[in-house]
């Protein structure tokens, strides 16, 4: 972790240096941090200048006093122990340094945070100024201190907010997976129901599926209630200012955390469309029976292999297909094609007669959390699903389109000019 310095830090320095020169009539006057070097070895540091005063002194003799003086351990070990200018200084320090001049260590717990350095040309530094000079060093040292703890706090406050985004984006992840599973269990439970007999032993299960299916449902709309945090609860953690100045801050950068999404770490596989979709298309056809909707199939038999993360394209036709069923009414219908093909990748449509998405909120599909003005039906959601499905989708080179009104007047009328979603995949090239 290198040493770093805020622009507060910086103000404070400048105002004591001000004070060296115009009440002590010091000439030159530096303040440095020290900085651990990463790759030398633990008895080795180096100094790192934050502010030197006058600033006309920096091009002093041709010398940057951004890289001087390069200060080695011995320096380092005299200025800890004698406060003075150490004679193993090389010529250019003492160029740029010249006259009487005295070394303070900022020193906390034995930890050497810094070093101050000032200089007089027309005569020597007497006891009481020496004094002063002393006291100045302390006040620095006492601010540097703080102001590391500050910028640790500030490092840590960061981090455990990127953490909680991580956190949050995961279990809305989680929750709205567990979502349609739970819609389609309870589904075919209710179908049992109306296939049983009263009298058939079999009937009591189906009711039990039903009611477990319920009380699922009902846990987890509290449980969606409960980590609802409005947006004051996730408000960021203040953080430094932009304008604040940092010397050499840096912040070990770890791997992007990845969320649980489905076929997280699983290879592409080549497949036909149609496997992944016969699947889904059995609870389709079953919640459209149970709410009198009609699904209309049109997948070609023969179509080429496509290179997909199965169970990932298996979450995104689910949504698709999912929100196709809960936003198109009773009596209306749902169309489902494939084959179409261009630019080497094979799509999906999914067209539905539903009330269609307004031109305002199109331009935001795919944003978490964004529902536009289906926030303001009963119809639950949560945001997540077309957003979840995007990133899957990107992930496997392909993309989604997302057209309102429908492309296709096979059944969508002005009454219900319904959308449609066109999934591309990569097709397996030849």
């Amino acid at each position: 972790m290198l040493m770093s310095a805020s622009s507060e830090f910086v103000v404070l320095c400048r105002e004591q240096m001000m004070l060296l020169a115009q009440g002590l009539g010091a000439s030159l006057s530096v303040v440095y941090l020290t900085q651990e070097l990463v790759e030398a070895p633990a008895n080795e540091a180096k100094l790192v200048p934050v502010v030197v005063y006058p600033e006309t002194a920096v091009g002093r003799q041709g010398l940057n006093a951004l890289a001087l003086p390069k200060f080695n351990q011995k320096l380092l070990t005299a200025a800890k122990e004698f406060g003075t200018a150490d004679p193993t200084a090389s010529n250019s320090q003492q160029e740029l340094l010249s006259g009487d001049q005295i070394f303070l260590p900022l020193v906390y717990e034995d930890v050497m945070m810094g070093l101050l350095v000032t200089a007089r040309e027309d005569r020597a530094w007497n006891q009481q100024e020496r004094s002063q000079i002393e006291r100045i060093a302390q006040t620095l040292t006492i601010a540097c201190i703080l102001d590391q703890r500050r910028t640790w706090l500030e490092v840590q406050l960061h981090q455990q907010q990127i953490l909680q985004e991580k956190q949050q984006d995961l279990l809305d992840n989680l929750l709205h997976q567990f979502r349609n599973p739970l819609t389609a269990l309870r589904t075919f439970g209710k179908l049992l129901i109306k296939r049983l007999r009263a009298g058939d032993a079999n009937r009591e299960v189906a009711e039990s599926i039903v009611r477990e299916s319920d009380r699922l449902q009902e846990l987890l709309q509290k449980f969606d209630e409960v980590i609802d945090l409005s947006a004051e609860d996730l408000a960021p953690l203040k953080l430094p200012e932009k304008n604040e100045v940092f010397v050499e801050a840096t912040v070990e950068k770890g791997n992007k955390p990845v969320l649980l999404l489905p076929g997280t770490g699983e290879k592409k596989i080549e497949c036909h469309l149609a496997d992944v979709l016969q699947p889904l298309l059995v609870s389709a056809q079953a919640i459209a029976q149970e709410r009198n909707l009609k699904l209309i199939i049109n997948i070609p038999s023969s179509l080429p292999l496509v290179s997909i993360n199965h169970k990932a394209l298996t979450e995104v036709l689910s949504n698709l297909i999912d929100n196709a069923l809960k936003y198109t009414p009773p009596g209306g219908k749902i169309l489902i094609q494939a084959g179409q093909e261009k630019d080497n990748l094979q799509g999906v449509a999914i067209t539905d007669t539903g009330p269609g998405i307004p031109p305002q909120d199109l331009e935001h599909i795919g944003e978490r959390h964004y529902r536009g003005v289906q926030a303001q039906t009963q119809i639950p959601g949560t945001g997540l699903g077309l957003a979840i499905a995007k990133q899957l989708v990107e992930q496997m080179q392909g993309k989604i389109e997302v057209f309102s009104p429908a492309l296709t007047s096979i059944i969508s009328s002005p009454q219900a000019p319904g959308t449609t979603f066109i999934v591309w995949v990569p097709v397996v090239s030849g």
